[in-house]
């Protein structure tokens, strides 16, 4: 079973998008794991994007990033990181199909609403930055057998 980070971005949060996006990753058949409000840090920040260090956009994302409260959720389900990724769509809100978040709600190349794992590695590495094991929920949810085809490891 994969888990995967999704983040509701400043933006998303400030236009009271946070229910609409939960709700389409809920819809797809994902169990939410984990879920929490904050202000991320500066240090979470440099950690989240610690790969695009030295990036010409680096420093305006982790001024953006913590400029106001986010919402960090761990969703969990088969290809979890490549199903949320394809839910948000392209990152530029411009490019985005219509249908996924970003081509439903955004217009913007800066503030596109949305951050999720690119894959299961990278979700290993972002988890941590805003959950403690501890904090995550372990269980099978009832509907799981009319999710999956059955072959997947539901724990």
């Amino acid at each position: 079973m994969d888990r995967t980070l999704v983040l509701v971005k400043p933006d998303g949060v400030e236009r009271r998008l946070v229910g609409r996006i939960l709700a389409r990753i809920e819809d797809k058949g994902l169990r939410l794991a984990a879920l929490k409000g904050l202000r991320m840090s500066q240090e979470q920040a440099k950690r989240l994007y610690a790969p695009h260090e030295g990036k010409g956009f680096y420093a305006k994302l982790v001024r953006f990033m913590t400029s106001g409260p986010i919402v960090a959720m761990v969703w969990e389900g088969p290809k979890a990181s490549a199903i949320c990724r394809k839910l948000m769509g392209a990152t530029f809100g411009p490019n985005a199909e219509p249908g996924t978040i970003r081509g439903d709600f955004g217009i913007s190349k800066s503030f596109n609403l949305v951050h999720g794992s690119d894959s299961p590695e990278s979700a290993d590495r972002e988890i941590p930055v805003f959950f403690g094991k501890e904090e995550i929920l372990e269980h099978v949810a009832c509907d799981q057998a009319w999710l999956h085809d059955g072959d997947e490891d539901l724990r």
